[in-house]
């Protein structure tokens, strides 16, 4: 049995596919995310049929203050039941809104807070094997506070969100003890922790640089909107 290929300079990343999709059927509607059926036409020949959810991807924002602390906010999450540190983020549900005007509106709208100093820490797939949400993270620095925008009622789980500022240090001890669970907090904080131990800062990219995912994800509606 042959062992593991070593993968050349630039190979080791991930590749745009699309198997194509024979039928698409919806199962069930949610407020956030449809629950669907897609039967998939496989590279041997086969039709394999996969359930997953279809979601309209997020944006989080890791916002460090000066005294590298962290905001978060302590939310309520019914499915796990817990109450989840996390980071301000929100769903990409607002037509025509870049993705950075969608984190800073986040940042507002859930901590009071603007940053004058904005980059993209990494982008990454929530559970690809079950849903199709991508979430975008964003370090925010220079923080201030400010209002929150006009026309945003605080309703359901965030009339019991509490704001808070935690150590950088202390949510690192927090995710290896397993105390600290939600992954929009363990993969933004630790991005942003290699980061600052790789040097790597000052040389993330532009905050509105462009998304993949996003890009694949508008693919695949257009080919199941062709199967209506």
């Amino acid at each position: 049995m042959a062992g593991p290929r070593l993968l050349g300079p630039g190979e080791g990343v991930d590749v745009p596919a699309q198997w194509p999709t024979i039928s698409h059927r919806v199962l069930g509607e949610g407020a956030v995310s449809d629950y669907v059926d897609d039967a998939v036409a496989t590279p041997a020949g086969e039709q394999m049929h996969r359930q997953y959810l279809l979601h309209p991807g997020a944006v989080a924002v890791i916002a460090l203050d000066e005294a590298d602390r962290v905001v978060v906010v302590r939310q309520y999450r019914h499915p796990v039941g817990f109450q989840l540190i996390e980071p301000p983020a929100g769903l990409l549900d607002a037509d025509g809104e870049s993705y950075l005007a969608a984190a800073q509106r986040e940042l507002a709208e859930e901590a009071m807070l603007a940053g004058d100093d904005w980059r993209l820490l990494i982008d990454m797939f929530t559970s690809p094997g079950c849903n199709t949400e991508s979430i975008r993270f964003f370090l925010a620095r220079g923080l201030r506070e400010v209002p929150r925008p006009d026309g945003f009622v605080v309703e359901h789980e965030e009339l019991d969100m509490e704001i808070c500022l935690v150590p950088l240090a202390e949510l690192l001890d927090g995710i290896y003890a397993g105390a600290v669970q939600s992954p929009s907090l363990v993969a933004g904080v630790l991005a942003l922790e290699a980061a600052r131990q790789g040097g790597r800062l000052d040389g993330l990219r532009p905050a509105e640089s462009p998304w993949p995912a996003r890009a694949a994800r508008q693919r695949h509606l257009d080919e199941i909107a062709k199967l209506a």
